[in-house]
């Protein structure tokens, strides 16, 4: 393997016409004259080499046939694997080639060098990224006529850190310096690896690097990789902290109306957020069945399905449940804890205990590599937009509107709002059902990011009540500060003391916090509350 590393390393960069001579003994059992012709192709033109390399990577695109020579599969039919031109073979003429995991590595590397030559950007960038993976195997001089031609500025940059690996372990004292320069300024945590040695020691206590510049230049490098390092955790630590912030927005929303307005504890709205999410999984399934063509924007009807879904079941447990319990906070918990329980085993019943999945749009899929190893979601970007634009909604409801003029009314002097004329009972019936109905969307948007499965609201009621408590009762502003603080604060302590003990460490703060200001982060304004 060492031997042919070398050949390839080795061979000129001038390009040497292929001819079936060359690969004919890649059909054969000698292993250095496969070798040898592996090498061929680093020396062969890349508009010939390159679809040779190509096929070789794939099992069975590449064969021999004796009365032709090399052919290769190029859609439905064989060509002539050095001109291209189209070959008629018998099917049982063909001979599969036999490469073992040396010589693939050679062709992996092999290929990869090749195409970097490639007038094709597109081809350059996977041929760059592949090296990048595995930098080792490279070929110096080839990436190092690479790196002078190459006119993009993103691939010269990658070109660079391939080529500083390589020199620097071997190289000369100035392209040594220059290397660790370059990976000083790569964020990659590989670059770290490959400039700890520098400063290691041996046995005796001696450095294992003798000079004193190289070591220098290799501690400002791992200084420079640390405070990149600790800005990425940072960044990561308050996208995270948003995202969950944004599902306890969307949890707590609700809720934060509901208890505001008629004061009941609802242990069933963790639930609300399961029908919103089986709701999203039910149009998903009607999409995939009828409209796969469309597939992609099955969450434009999804939003109002989820919507409108526990927004119904919302209404429906008011009218029959809640409103003869009002005034009596502890029967209305035990009340709501039945109805949860009653809600999860009718799902259990019509979809199954398991949990089910809900796929993402494509436009929802993969995410952006914002530094290296630190890559922010596509769907938990979407998400926090959607949690504001949700929360946007409400407070243009509740402000812009005749059912927000008297759901405000209600909840600060219920009693003045019904002598005014305000039917106080069908307010609660409204706001609930919207309450409902916005936990419904909040379980629209957790299916993007989770399974989802019948226990699904159990894990957000009890942080639901948290940030409730903390903003304020039926506070919007509140809900939203204390929702995104709690996310911030609980993903800034996980990493330290994991995340059960963040959570105590949370609830810890809210009761301390609760008992200086009882009335929450923003307090409710009226008779009702001074009262």
């Amino acid at each position: 393997m060492l031997a042919a590393l070398l050949l390839l390393a080795a061979c000129p960069l001038w390009a040497a016409p292929l001819t079936q001579a060359d690969l004919k003994p890649l059909a054969e059992d000698d292993f250095d004259a496969k070798t040898a012709a592996i090498t061929a192709l680093t020396k062969a033109p890349v508009a010939q080499a390159g679809p040779i390399l190509k096929a070789l990577l794939q099992d069975d695109t590449l064969q021999y046939a004796p009365d032709v020579g090399m052919v290769r599969q190029d859609g439905d039919k064989l060509v002539d694997a050095i001109s291209g031109k189209p070959v008629t073979v018998k099917p049982d003429a063909l001979e599969a080639l036999t490469l073992n995991n040396s010589l693939r590595a050679m062709v992996d590397s092999a290929a990869s060098s090749t195409l970097l030559q490639s007038p094709d950007a597109a081809v350059r960038t996977q041929a760059v990224n592949t090296l990048l993976d595995q930098p080792g195997s490279a070929s110096r001089p080839v990436v190092e006529a690479a790196r002078k031609a190459e006119a993009d500025a993103g691939l010269r940059t990658k070109l660079d850190v391939i080529w500083a690996n390589i020199v620097l372990a071997d190289g000369s004292r100035d392209d040594r310096l220059e290397a660790i320069r370059i990976l000083g300024r790569d964020s990659n945590p590989q670059s770290r690896q490959k400039l700890q040695p520098l400063l290691e020691k041996d046995a005796a206590g001696n450095y294992r690097e003798p000079d004193a510049e190289l070591r220098g230049a290799a501690l400002q490098a791992l200084d420079a990789l640390r405070g990149d390092q600790r800005r990425a955790e940072l960044i990561g630590n308050l996208f995270a902290g948003l995202s969950l912030g944004s599902v306890l927005l969307l949890a707590a929303l609700g809720l934060a109306i509901t208890y505001g307005l008629i004061g009941v504890i609802n242990m069933a709205h963790g639930e609300f957020l399961m029908i919103g999410a089986y709701a999203t999984y039910m149009v998903q399934g009607v999409f995939r069945a009828h409209f796969a063509s469309a597939f992609d924007w099955y969450l434009l009807f999804a939003l109002p399905a989820s919507f409108l879904a526990s927004a119904v079941v919302g209404f429906v447990l008011e009218r029959l449940v809640l409103r003869h319990l009002y005034g009596r906070p502890l029967e209305t918990l035990l009340a709501t804890f039945g109805v949860s329980l009653l809600l999860m085993q009718a799902v259990r019943t019509l979809f199954g205990a398991q949990n089910v999945e809900v796929a993402n749009p494509s436009w929802m899929s993969g995410g952006v590599e914002w530094l290296p190893g630190m890559v922010l979601p596509y769907n938990r970007m979407v998400i926090i937009v959607f949690a504001l634009a949700v929360v946007a909604v409400a407070w243009a409801v509740l402000n812009r509107t005749r059912l927000g003029l008297f759901v405000r009314a209600t909840t600060q002097n219920r009693t003045m709002a019904a002598c005014v004329g305000v039917r106080t009972w069908k307010v609660d019936s409204y706001a609930f059902a919207f309450g409902a109905g916005i936990a419904g969307l909040g379980g629209c948007a957790l299916s993007q990011i989770g399974n989802v499965g019948p226990d699904l609201g159990q894990a957000y009621i009890i942080d639901s009540f948290m940030v409730v408590v903390l903003g304020g009762v039926g506070q919007l502003a509140g809900t939203i500060i204390g929702a995104f603080g709690l996310g911030l604060i609980n993903k800034f302590i996980e990493p330290f003391y994991g995340a059960v003990l963040a959570k105590i460490f949370v609830l810890v703060l809210i009761v301390l916090f609760i008992q200086k200001r009882p009335q929450g982060l923003f307090a409710l304004k009226g008779r009702s509350a001074e009262a």
